[in-house]
């Protein structure tokens, strides 16, 4: 396979967009579509050309990226919705399929399986490392499908990510996500537990932040993502909480873990635990924000 691609990729949200600039920039011939004007013109600006429409920017595509909300926009987009064929009907036989959307692995496999009724190539590839790694394309995939096709895969893939792993099957890639985040949601709030009991007992963030970070304690949140404003300047915390991973996306990706873990008979009472937090507060009108912002609710800063 040639190293350079065409390329469609659709969903150009906060990790979709840099996603696909990088791509480009590696000098893959890419065609972004989303259904926010807002979100083609900004990248449109950064020099993405965008399609009118996904099925325009799958015309002639090699490859199709997708990186989309939830399960049902995932299924809606590839598979057929009533009198609408669905965007796999569209690719020819052969063309590679790369879904890096957060969903259930039910439906990861459901899309795999009509993928491969049509003979196209599928694969479930969620990742981890957050807006910044996104954009710096340092991002982990967890792929699920057969190995042949995540071979195939990988020159398009290592331009998005520093660190590849095949973790199984169709689905296996999502299963993996959902254990990765439900972790990530519990030691967020564990690190925000702490560092607003250091708060209340007089001490320094930053010291703290750098005490446990080298103890062990530590933890990623710690290390790249510190939920108390002003520790860590890059962090979403000191900005606001806006550009990074929303808490509704979390209470998303929770609720998916949950669910994977009742068809399971898995026992998961920290990540139930996380979810009920996660659910509260965004009823309390955070949903919007980064899900470090949890650390609000710790604080008794909720406004």
């Amino acid at each position: 396979m040639d190293d350079k691609q065409r390329i469609a990729f659709i969903g150009l949200g906060h990790m979709g967009g840099p996603m696909a600039l990088n791509l480009k920039k590696a000098g893959h011939e890419v065609a972004g579509f989303d259904l926010s004007a807002e979100a083609c013109s900004r990248h449109a600006a950064e020099g993405l050309r965008i399609a009118p429409s996904a099925a325009a920017a799958v015309e002639g595509a090699q490859v199709v990226v997708t990186m989309l909300p939830a399960s049902r926009h995932v299924e809606s987009l590839y598979l057929p919705q009533g009198e609408q064929a669905g965007l796999l009907a569209a690719l020819p036989a052969g063309t590679l399929v790369i879904d890096s959307s957060t969903i259930a692995p039910a439906s990861a496999r459901k899309v795999a399986e009509a993928a491969q009724a049509r003979g196209l190539a599928f694969l479930d590839a969620p990742v981890s490392g957050g807006t910044a790694g996104a954009a710096a394309g340092t991002l982990t995939f967890m792929i699920g499908g057969e190995a042949a096709t995540v071979e195939r895969a990988t020159p398009v893939l290592k331009h998005m990510g520093a660190n590849l792993f095949h973790c199984g099957e169709a689905g296996a890639g999502q299963a993996t996500k959902l254990c990765n985040n439900m972790l990530l949601a519990v030691l967020m709030i564990g690190t925000s537990e702490a560092l607003s009991l250091g708060q209340a007992l007089g001490l320094d963030a930053k010291v703290l932040s750098e005490v446990m970070r080298r103890s062990s304690g530590g933890n990623w949140a710690l290390e790249k993502y510190n939920p108390m404003p002003g520790v860590m300047e890059a962090a979403p915390a000191s900005r606001g909480y806006t550009g990074g991973f929303g808490t509704d996306l979390m209470l998303k990706d929770l609720g998916l873990a949950l669910e994977a873990a009742l068809g399971a008979n898995a026992s998961v009472p920290l990540g139930g635990l996380a979810r009920q937090l996660y659910a509260a507060h965004s009823k309390a009108g955070h949903g919007g924000e980064d899900f470090s912002s949890i650390l609000k609710m710790l604080t008794g800063n909720a406004s």
